[in-house]
C-alpha cells in the first residue's frame, strides 16, 4: 500500500528512511509549537487555542500535502508572517486579531486564484534555472544562519550609542539601531550550550561521513542526552508526557472576514500575499530540487501545480482554525537531507504535530543547541548545487549572487528572491539579450519594484 501511495522505490527510498526523514523534519520545525503561541499570545489571542490550531493545521496540511503530492513537505504556521501579523498588523495598527485573521483568510483565497489560474506556475516555469538553483543555495545558508543563531556559534553583539539607548526605551524595544551599533560576532565559546551544539555537529558529520543511515536524527538524540547527563538541560517543572489540549479554548472560525473588507486592509492582504508567494515558492523550488523531484536545469517539475493548492489551501484553512498563515517550511530540508524523497516522510512529520496536541511537553525536552546542528549541516548539503550556475556570465552569475546572498543576510527568503526577480532581466537588458528572458519575468519584477516602493 505504501509503495502504491508513494512510490518509494522509483524515489530509491524506503519506509524506514521515510519515517526518520519524517522525525528528523519534525524535531527541527517542533519549536513552532511554541513559538506561535509565544507570539500570538502577545497579540491578544489565547496561547492554548493557538497552539491547538498550530497542531492541528500543520498536521492535517502536511499530511494533505504528503497524500495528495508526494512531496516530503511540511507546513506550518510561518515564523516571519506570525511576527507581521502580531507585531505590524495587530498591534502596530491597532487592528482586532480576528480582523487580522479575516485578512490571512482572503489572502489564502487570493493565492488559491493565483494557483487555479496556473498564475503561480507560471511563476515558477518563467524562473530561469540559475535562480531556481540559486533559491536552493541561498535557502541552505538561510537554514545554516538559523542554526547558528539557535546553536549561540553566532551572535549579535551591539554598542549602542546613549541616544539609541534612550529611543529604545522610547520605542518600547521597537527599534533598529545603526551598522556602527551592531556586529555579526562568534558566540562564546566558553557557554555549555555552545560547546554541546559543537559535539552535535562533528558527531553528526562524522556519522554522515560514515554514510550512517538516520545520521541527523541519531545526532540529535545523542547532544540531548548529552545534555540530560552533564546538567545542561533540566526536566520542566511537573512535567508530564500527557497533556489533554482544552479544546473549549479553541478558537475556530472566529475569523472577522467582513471586518476585514470594511477596514480597507488592501496593503495588509497585499503584503501576506506577497511574502507568502515568494517564500513558498522557494522552499517548493529549493526543496523538491535537493530531493531530486523537481530538475531545474531540465525545466521539470512535476506536481508543483498539486503542491502550490495543498499550500494555497492552507492558508486560509489556517485562519479558520485560529492561526497566522500556514505555508511551507524551510527546515523540511533536514527531511530531505536524512534520505527522505516522498510524502511518507510529510505524513510521518503531520502525524506527529497531532499527536503533540497530546503528548506536547515531551517537545520540550529537546534543547536547541540539539536541533541547531542539524541546520547547519543541512545548509552544508544544499550548496551542492552551486556547482551548477555559471557565473563565468555576469548576466546569470550576479543575480544568483544576489538570491543567495540576500536571503540569509536580510533574513528572508522572500527578499532574495524578489532580489533576483529584479536583477536578472535588468542585466540581460543591459547585456542586449533580452531574448533569454521569459515575458512573465518583466510584469513580476515590476510588481515587486511597486510593493518595496509602497511598503
Amino acid at each position: 500500500m505504501l509503495e502504491k501511495l508513494f512510490a518509494l522505490q522509483e524515489r530509491n527510498t524506503t519506509v524506514k528512511t521515510e519515517i526518520i526523514a519524517g522525525l528528523t523534519t519534525f524535531i527541527t520545525m517542533a519549536y513552532i509549537l511554541f513559538l506561535a503561541p509565544n507570539i500570538l499570545g502577545i497579540a491578544g489571542m489565547d496561547k492554548d487555542a493557538v497552539l491547538i490550531a498550530t497542531a492541528l493545521g500543520g498536521g492535517l496540511v502536511t499530511i494533505a500535502m504528503g497524500l495528495f503530492v508526494n512531496y516530503p513537505i511540511c507546513l506550518a504556521p510561518g515564523v516571519g508572517l506570525l511576527a507581521f501579523y502580531a507585531f505590524t498588523v495587530v498591534l502596530g495598527m491597532g487592528i482586532p486579531w480576528q480582523t487580522a485573521l479575516g485578512a490571512v483568510f482572503i489572502s489564502g483565497i487570493v493565492f488559491l486564484v493565483l494557483t487555479l489560474t496556473t498564475v503561480r506556475q507560471m511563476i515558477v516555469e518563467g524562473i530561469p534555472a540559475s535562480m531556481k538553483i540559486a533559491i536552493t543555495v541561498g535557502i541552505g545558508l538561510f537554514i545554516t544562519i538559523i542554526g547558528l543563531k539557535l546553536s549561540g556559534l553566532m551572535t549579535i553583539t551591539l554598542s549602542l550609542l546613549p541616544d539609541t539607548v534612550a529611543q529604545v526605551a522610547a520605542t518600547k524595544g521597537h527599534l533598529t539601531p545603526s551598522s556602527t551599533e551592531t556586529l555579526l560576532t562568534m558566540g562564546n565559546l566558553a557557554d555549555p550550550q555552545v560547546l554541546l551544539a559543537l559535539f552535535g555537529l562533528f558527531f553528526t558529520s562524522i556519522l554522515m561521513a560514515r554514510r550512517v543511515q538516520g545520521a541527523l536524527l541519531i545526532g540529535v538524540i545523542a547532544t540531548t542526552l548529552l545534555a540530560y547527563i552533564t546538567g545542561n538541560a533540566q526536566l520542566p517543572q511537573n512535567f508530564s508526557i500527557i497533556s489533554i489540549p482544552d479544546f473549549s479554548k479553541a478558537a475556530f472560525f472566529q475569523l472577522d472576514i467582513p471586518g476585514a473588507f470594511h477596514m480597507g486592509l488592501v496593503t495588509i492582504i497585499f503584503s501576506f500575499t506577497f511574502v507568502e508567494l515568494f517564500d513558498s515558492m522557494g522552499t517548493l523550488i529549493g526543496t523538491a530540487t535537493k530531493a531530486g523531484i523537481a530538475k531545474p536545469k531540465e525545466g521539470k517539475f512535476p506536481g508543483l501545480g498539486k503542491a502550490m493548492t495543498v499550500d494555497a489551501v492552507g492558508v486560509s484553512f489556517g485562519s479558520l482554525l485560529g492561526t497566522s498563515t500556514i505555508t511551507a517550511f524551510v527546515e523540511s530540508a533536514s527531511g530531505v537531507g536524512a534520505g527522505g524523497r516522498t510524502g511518507l516522510t510529510a505524513v510521518t512529520c503531520g502525524v506527529m504535530f497531532l499527536l503533540c496536541l497530546f503528548f506536547a511537553p515531551i517537545i520540550t525536552l529537546v534543547p536547541n543547541c540539539a536541533t541547531s546542528p542539524v541546520l547547519i549541516l543541512v545548509g552544508a548539503l544544499m550548496m551542492e548545487a552551486i556547482k551548477d550556475i555559471d557565473f563565468s556570465d555576469w548576466t546569470e552569475g550576479f543575480p544568483a549572487f544576489l538570491v543567495i546572498a540576500l536571503m540569509p543576510f536580510t533574513y528572508s527568503i522572500a527578499n532574495g528572491v524578489a532580489a533576483g526577480l529584479i536583477v536578472y532581466p535588468l542585466m540581460k537588458i543591459v547585456a542586449g539579450r533580452t531574448s533569454e528572458v521569459k515575458w512573465i519575468m518583466y510584469p513580476l519584477a515590476l510588481i515587486v519594484l511597486i510593493r518595496y516602493i509602497w511598503y
